[in-house]
């Protein structure tokens, strides 16, 4: 019966999609007050809920939001990022890919590809990236937790090509420059011939779980573009993230 409450008040905050006080959701439930209250305090305690402005008002909690994350399948995930890469990758005329962090490895899991039938464009593939050697790996190890960081640098940075990063000191300093600028580049480190950008998609408190870049010819990526793209998709990483956390709350 205790469970069933805490699960019907989760249920009642979730499907009201903005911030409710704890007399709108004793009202909904119909509660009686007190074990509305103490209900309310035990879900705050657990972070499964929190008070995001101090102000009384509750929404669905960091914590339920990373549960949510971890079960979700790369096709939800796809699916609700997709519209907005597709718009993306028509704007920027460019291929744009999304990229996800999990047993602390960086897969892409989805690309979308620019609609213009002239247009020469690079397919990066789907799978594990290197963590040293992709701007969609670079973007979320370089806002990492240090153990993490130090597991990177610590191991074998295999080169891919003579531009491939691989001391301990060069990939420390370009940590630091992504951080600073907010996305990552990659000059032709995997492939001759093909660069790419990305900047991390950061979910709420949880940190750069995803990250979503944009891939194509050097002759094109050049570094003053790579720059202009990145700031284009540190926008979009803010879309993407709200449209996975709006997904995520919705399905809670």
């Amino acid at each position: 019966m205790h469970l069933d409450r805490m699960i019907n008040l989760l249920e009642t905050i979730a499907v009201a999609g903005r911030p409710v006080t704890v007399a709108e959701v004793q009202r909904a439930t119909s509660l009686p007050k007190p074990t509305c209250y103490r209900l309310i305090q035990s879900l705050v305690e657990q972070r499964l809920i929190n008070e995001p402005f101090n102000d009384g008002k509750y929404v669905i909690g960091e914590r339920l939001i990373r549960i949510a994350l971890l079960g979700k399948s790369d096709v939800d995930v796809r699916r609700c990022a997709a519209p907005l890469m597709r718009a993306a990758a028509t704007n920027f005329n460019e291929t744009v890919f999304l990229a996800r962090f999990r047993d602390s490895k960086v897969e892409i899991i989805h690309v979308e590809t620019p609609d213009d039938p002239s247009r020469a464009f690079i397919h990066p593939g789907l799978g594990v990236r290197p963590m040293h050697a992709c701007s969609c790996s670079k973007a979320i190890a370089a806002f990492a937790e240090p153990a993490f960081q130090e597991t990177i640098l610590s191991g074998s940075l295999k080169e891919y090509t003579e531009l491939t990063k691989t001391s301990e000191a060069e990939l420390r300093r370009e940590f630091e420059g992504i951080v600073k600028r907010g996305f990552a580049d990659c000059d032709q480190e995997i492939d001759i011939g093909i660069s790419s950008v990305a900047a991390p998609v950061s979910i709420g408190n949880i940190g750069a779980t995803f990250s979503i870049g944009a891939v194509g010819p050097i002759r094109r990526f050049g570094t003053e573009y790579r720059m202009e793209i990145g700031e284009k998709l540190k926008v979009l990483s803010e879309k993407v993230s709200g449209a996975i956390q709006l997904c995520n709350v919705a399905e809670v």
